[in-house]
């Protein structure tokens, strides 16, 4: 099982500190940086976040770093972690310029990107966007198709219920081939079935182990419906945080997890080294 961390960057982190962050990430031998998207943020909100008892995120954020500029900074100050996104909210974006934006990121970075995608959960957002959170999914898989064709080789066209595309060029194309990697997130049945068919893996998010073991056993369900197996996908689960610890990492290998991400968080380099090192305590065998 893989081991990659979850970091945060916002409007108080130094870039110096993203590059120190990083460097120090890779070097410690993690496999993947992954960041997450939001454009906006607000002091009040009626939307349930997800993955918190009380639907509140938490630290009540202000901001972060867009993801894309943020590692495509990182990509430039490191050589070998690959870079994820966790997630880009696909629906609140123009499929052609974040086509580009992807193969110019795994382009820079010599194919080292993983595109963590997902339809968002927060309808303040979309508002904010001007944008229908109501058609979210169906915008966000034909978001992807557009994507796809236009990082296939030659011409680029796409017709389908939200999106139309008239032959193009779109270059350059990304390095990985067909394209980078695919993760969906989300936890619903809905979004399973997205992962069985258009994914390349699942990123399930605040997970312990058994709620991994049955996140996966509804993912092969999925899969087997679609006509596909288990081994077609990766299944890259964000750890709850309380339960990483020595003893339950190898139960997310367990459990079937190919990659474990686990939370590096902090205000200064000398106490993200401290947790650095005391994770490698965590997960080494």
């Amino acid at each position: 099982m893989k081991i990659g961390a979850n970091l945060i960057f916002n409007h108080h982190t130094p870039p110096a500190f993203v590059a120190e962050a990083a460097q120090l990430v890779e070097e410690a031998g993690f496999h993947s940086i992954w960041v997450p998207e939001h454009v906006v943020f607000f002091p009040e909100y009626d939307s349930p976040y997800p993955y918190t008892a009380d639907g509140r995120i938490p630290g009540e954020p202000e901001g972060i770093l867009d993801p894309f500029s943020a590692l495509t900074f990182i990509a430039a100050v490191t050589s070998r972690i690959r870079l994820g996104t966790g997630v880009c909210l696909v629906p609140q974006r123009n499929p052609v310029y974040t086509a580009r934006t992807v193969a110019d990121l795994d382009y820079l970075s010599g194919g080292r990107f993983d595109f963590g995608v997902g339809i968002g959960w927060l309808k303040e957002e979309f508002d904010n966007l001007h944008l229908d959170f109501a058609t979210r999914a169906r915008r966000t898989v034909e978001y992807i198709e557009v994507m796809q064709a236009l990082w296939s080789p030659g011409l680029s066209e796409y017709s389908g219920e939200t999106y139309e595309l008239r032959p193009c060029h779109s270059n350059p194309k990304p390095v990985q081939k067909p394209h980078p990697p695919i993760y969906f997130g989300g936890e619903t049945d809905a979004a399973m079935r997205r992962v069985a068919s258009h994914g390349n893996g699942w990123y399930g998010f605040n997970r312990d182990p058994s709620g991994a073991r049955e996140g996966i056993a509804r993912l092969s369900e999925h899969l087997r419906a679609a006509g596909r197996s288990r081994s077609d996908v990766q299944v890259c689960i964000g750890a709850n945080v309380n339960p990483v610890t020595r003893e339950t990492v190898p139960r997310y290998e367990d459990e079937g997890v190919d990659q474990l991400l686990v939370p590096l968080v902090a205000g200064k380099i000398e106490k993200l080294k401290m947790r650095i090192g005391a994770m490698l305590k965590i997960v080494s065998p």
